[in-house]
């Protein structure tokens, strides 16, 4: 076991941010001396260093304790998650490096700000967080699905998919994502959503439209099902469809 300042000085956070992570319920110490002083185990430790983690890609207090307190928690799924937030954002780091560069050797003479675009690292930490089952969609959607077998679900997943086949055939024949036949399809998208799994609002439907083209499993599964570029096709399509709402 371990003392707050022990831990303090083994984490490099301040006695005070621990004090408060215990106030709030976020780390809670295991025990307690006689003297009533903390005491933390290394279960407790490792759950400071998931903290950390989720609070160095600014994740808020609330998010990560409902993340970390979740019955789904799984915490090689969590490392996976803030793996990819983390290459993420080594990415943009590294666009925003090339791009400082560029401008001081006088090669950056047009004005580009595609490296200050948060939009991809955005849409992959709300994914993660959806997938905790924390949000009143997520309830919703457990309600509709208790007692369904599994094979029912996994039909079900299959005729989602089957939807965003037709942006990868518009995306392969260089359509526009603002076409007639592409809001028709992301309309189609919205009503399946909300008829089987939760209420697709506009706003919820425009994050999951920038997941769909953020390049992590959405992105992916999409490609996987309808073709190279479906994915990033529905995620313009849907952003003109929610702009247009």
């Amino acid at each position: 076991m371990r003392t707050v300042h022990e831990v303090s000085e083994l984490a490099h956070v301040s006695v005070r941010t621990l004090h408060h992570y215990d106030k709030i319920g976020l780390l809670r110490p295991s025990a307690r001396s006689e003297a009533g002083y903390r005491l933390y185990s290394d279960g407790d430790v490792a759950r400071l260093q998931q903290i950390m983690l989720f609070r160095e890609l600014e994740f808020s207090l609330a998010d990560i304790g409902a993340i970390l307190d979740s019955p789904r928690f799984d915490r090689e799924k969590a490392i996976d998650q803030q793996i990819e937030l983390l290459e993420l954002r080594r990415e943009r780091i590294g666009n925003l490096i090339d791009m400082a560069k560029a401008l001081k050797g006088g090669e950056g003479r047009t004005l580009e700000f595609g490296p200050f675009d948060t939009s991809k690292l955005d849409a992959y930490a709300e994914q993660a967080k959806a997938s905790w089952g924390k949000t009143p969609q997520w309830r919703e959607y457990e309600e509709k699905w208790a007692g369904r077998p599994k094979g029912e679900q996994a039909a079900m997943g299959r005729s989602l998919m089957e939807l965003f086949v037709p942006f990868g055939r518009m995306a392969a024949e260089g359509a526009d994502p603002s076409c007639e036949e592409a809001g028709a399809q992301v309309a189609k998208i919205q009503a399946f959503i909300t008829e089987n799994y939760y209420a697709c609002t506009d706003e919820i439907l425009a994050g999951l439209g920038r997941a769909y083209g953020a390049g992590g499993d959405f992105t992916r599964n999409i490609d996987a099902a309808a073709g190279p570029g479906a994915g990033a096709f529905a995620a313009a399509a849907v952003r003109v469809y929610c702009g247009r709402a």
